[in-house]
């Protein structure tokens, strides 16, 4: 069995060279040119390095350089272009990356980084750049999510955890040679994980998707169809766009969502279609999914939202008491993950949810969940603070605490609120020193700290604070903002 994930790469490009491995709009590379590829840019590392950040373009070249990255035995920091520069270079001086791969146009956003441009794609030539010996419990990647303490958290995750999903993935899917899976999301979600390492580790042909079109339904159907996709992983409004789009590739075979609840109003209009759906289940810190459960027309709860199922293999999945006791069926409880998906941890913070039970290491998700008498889960909420917004974790801390940095702000608080479809929005009250700033100038100056979906939606001007009568903020007499519900 190999040992990496570039080991388990390599071993599929020496078994079928010239099979396709990544096609994006400018062309197609088969395995082995995607591995020379890989090996091509490695050689142009300017050292060796534990961890190397990641600035690019959703392209072929993107995917190359993060084998390259693997290939040189060092984890890859992936991280958006759009997101504000102050947090990208505050991610990568957490990582400690000893340089950054971008693509050229945003190298000027990097000037405390050394960088190393890729332009475009050379035909690629062999390399006499060995790969560099690691083990399964080095790290593979770094993925940040929200954290509460004011600063994005860095979820380490080895080559042995993704190299359990690859196998979970296949076994549940039979992805393999023939199938083509869409590279739609983001790199800094969990999801392209699942879209990359699922795919190349098991011999099917990756689809990427450009910025330009990946927001167009119909241009991205149209760019689906004429490559023939048979897979989409996405959050439950990719399917409901998909199925709204009225005409999905005859290609198609399966549908898989993630990163969020899906209701079966999303997907009713195609469970009769042939194509297969599954609603999935799993934080950033189990690598990908921990639980499957395939879709039917008779599936739903009676909420209309479907269970996430039952454990992936190679995954254990409990129901705890917050004394530690496994719940009885029905019984609402924390849910923790158990298996070969659970992370090393966090880069340079505690602990926080990742545990050891019965001699097993676990992560206590701080998602609440139950058990149904068929064995299938059903999530119910989360535990803290942390809500989900278009599918993306947000914890209303960190907001609040950035808002609390902006000048003439003398303290603020952030709340999730639901609208009538069950879709999380946030709403930040805000007590001024004096003169109020307009909601547009707290989402410019917010918008230099956070990413778009982690900035409130409505912004509420407070006089002071409601207090309970032990002094703490009275949360339940903050005026809602009713917003309008719409599927997205």
């Amino acid at each position: 069995m190999m040992q990496t994930i570039y080991e388990q790469f390599a071993e599929t490009a020496r078994e079928m060279p010239d099979a396709a491995a990544v096609t994006d709009e400018n062309g197609t590379l088969t395995y082995r040119e995607l591995d020379q590829l890989a090996q091509t840019l490695q050689a142009q590392f300017p050292r060796p390095a534990r961890s190397v950040g990641i600035v690019m373009d959703h392209s072929n070249a993107m995917i190359a350089a993060i084998l390259a990255v693997l290939r040189a035995g060092a984890a890859y920091v992936p991280v958006e272009p759009d997101f504000p520069v102050r947090r990208m270079q505050r991610m990568f001086r957490d990582a400690e990356v000893s340089f950054v791969i971008a693509s050229p146009q945003y190298a000027p956003m990097l000037p405390d980084s050394e960088v190393l441009i890729v332009d475009r794609i050379e035909p690629p030539e062999p390399a006499s750049c060995p790969p560099v010996h690691v083990d399964s419990s080095d790290a593979a990647y770094v993925l940040f999510t929200s954290g509460s303490t004011g600063r994005p958290k860095g979820i380490i995750v080895e080559n042995r955890n993704v190299l359990h999903y690859a196998r979970a993935f296949a076994k549940e899917f039979g992805i393999g040679p023939g199938d083509v899976m869409l590279q739609h999301s983001v790199c800094t979600f969990d999801i392209f994980v699942e879209e990359v390492f699922g795919t190349l580790l098991n011999g099917g042909e990756l689809l990427v998707v450009s910025a330009s079109i990946r927001d167009n339904m119909e241009q991205l159907t149209a760019y689906m169809e004429r490559h023939g996709a048979t897979i989409v992983s996405g959050f439950p409004y990719l399917l409901l766009e998909l199925s709204r789009a009225g005409h999905l590739p005859e290609s198609l075979r399966l549908l898989i969502s993630g990163g969020d609840v899906l209701r079966s109003s999303y997907v009713e209009q195609i469970l009769d279609s042939g194509i297969e759906i599954y609603n999935t289940y799993g934080p950033s810190e189990t690598t990908c999914c921990a639980t499957y459960e395939r879709c039917t027309p008779d599936g739903a709860l009676e909420n209309g939202t479907f269970p996430v199922g039952c454990p992936v293999e190679g995954a254990e999945v409990r129901i705890l008491s917050a004394e530690g006791r496994e719940a009885a069926t029905g019984e609402t409880g924390e849910i923790t993950i158990f298996g070969g998906g659970v992370a090393r941890g966090y880069l340079n913070h505690s602990s926080d949810g990742f545990t050891e039970i019965d001699g097993q290491r676990a992560f206590r998700s701080g998602d609440l969940g139950y058990m149904l008498p068929s064995g299938e889960i059903v999530f119910v909420r989360r535990m803290d603070t942390q809500v989900m917004i278009y599918g993306r974790r947000v914890e209303t801390g960190e907001v609040e605490n950035v808002l609390c940095t902006l000048p003439g702000i003398a303290s603020a608080h952030v709340l999730a609120h639901e609208d009538e479809y069950g879709h999380a929005y946030l709403t930040a009250y805000v007590v001024f020193e004096s003169e109020p700033l307009s909601a547009g100038e707290l989402r410019e100056q917010l918008a230099e700290e956070l990413p778009h979906y982690m900035i409130p939606e409505y912004f509420v001007a407070m006089p002071s604070v409601p207090l309970t009568p032990n002094g703490k903020p009275d949360t339940s007499a903050f005026p809602i903002v009713l917003k309008e519900g719409r599927l997205r």
